[in-house]
């Protein structure tokens, strides 16, 4: 789809934090508008009083779910019928219901942003394990309460080395990992929609699902949230487990069932966690915050800034890089420009691979 004389309209939901300007550049090529809308019912207000008629893309920040919530049928529903693509600025796209947006007639073609967000991801997830694997989190807490280790002092934590690591869901952010995990001296099997070429997989075992519950002393998961994965770490997966197995999860909080984690933390089952994700973010079961072996982190995994070391020519300190955000953010620009110059995405989603 190319445009000629009059420019396309673009939507905004939510705030750009610091690819403004190729945000900016991308207004020669488009008319952009915004939402002021503060939740989702003025949202839907917009929709039907047409503030938005002749859109035809829409940047989606991973905040904007508190402005209108899910993109849903309900949404598609009062969305201009112009709109044919929705650029999602993240990973997990679970926000969006890829399906009814597949359903519509035309289609609405969806992308994300697939591979920014490997090494920042995995640095987290690293952190993670090793944290849960050691059990510093009672140390750590013990020491701000002015009582050193503790009293009595915690269990004695495990090293990596020589441990089997299970993921389970090879992309991206877990090919990225299973370098990282290797470094430490861990053994890598994973578990996949698929198995992965020799060179897609660099040596990892790939197991059934059940196999890598069994023989993992750490289980990552690392797989994008959808009607097949919600939950697909519940009662049943940890009673396969090993008994002291440590669970980590840097994907979305519901591919895991919290309630059936603080269970088998509270059993022995697991012995610790790490989370960067939850069920209800904000939001955290009460039963992970009171459990002295749980690593928290409050949704950082791209929660990231470097400083240049090249001299910037109009300041003397050093030019500013927002290495993941920064990288994301103009990801999701350029999936806009390319639908607007090409009409086709640089990232669709993989269940319209095919559309």
């Amino acid at each position: 789809m190319t445009y000629t004389n009059v420019k396309p309209k673009v939507l905004l939901i939510g705030c750009i934090e610091h690819a403004q300007s190729a945000w900016g550049a991308l207004g020669q090529l488009a008319e952009l508008v915004e939402s002021t809308a503060t939740h989702r019912a003025e949202f839907i207000q917009e929709c039907k009083e047409g503030k938005f008629d002749d859109v035809v893309a829409l940047y989606r920040t991973i905040a904007s779910v508190a402005l209108t919530g899910l993109i849903d049928e309900e949404l598609l529903g009062v969305l201009p019928k112009s709109l044919r693509y929705i650029a999602h600025c993240g990973a997990g796209y679970d926000q969006i219901d890829v399906h009814a947006c597949s359903a519509r007639s035309p289609p609405i073609r969806v992308s994300n942003v697939p591979t920014a967000v490997d090494d920042a991801t995995a640095d987290v997830n690293m952190f993670l394990i090793l944290g849960a694997l050691r059990n510093f989190n009672t140390g750590m807490n013990a020491l701000r309460q002015g009582k050193w280790r503790g009293r009595p002092a915690p269990p004695l934590g495990h090293d990596p080395e020589g441990k089997v690591l299970g993921i389970l869901g090879m992309g991206g952010i877990g090919r990225n990992l299973k370098k990282k995990a290797e470094a430490f001296g861990m053994k890598v099997i994973y578990h996949n929609r698929r198995e992965l070429s020799d060179v897609m997989s660099a040596g990892a075992q790939y197991v059934s699902f059940d196999e890598l519950l069994s023989t993992s002393d750490v289980v990552s998961l690392n797989l994008p949230l959808n009607k097949n994965t919600r939950h697909i770490i519940s009662k049943a997966e940890f009673a396969k487990m090993k008994d002291g197995v440590v669970v980590v999860n840097t994907a979305r909080g519901a591919v895991m069932d919290e309630a059936a984690l603080v269970e088998a933390l509270d059993s022995g089952k697991v012995f610790s966690a790490g989370l960067d994700v939850y069920e209800e973010e904000p939001k955290i079961h009460p039963g992970l915050l009171s459990n002295q072996n749980v690593m928290l982190v409050p949704h950082m995994g791209t929660w990231t800034i470097e400083v240049s070391s090249q001299q910037s020519s109009k300041c003397c300190i050093g030019s500013l890089r927002i290495q993941t955000i920064l990288a994301m953010e103009e990801w999701t620009i350029e999936n806009i420009q390319m639908a607007l110059e090409v009409g086709s995405l640089k990232s669709p989603v993989p269940e319209q691979a095919d559309l």
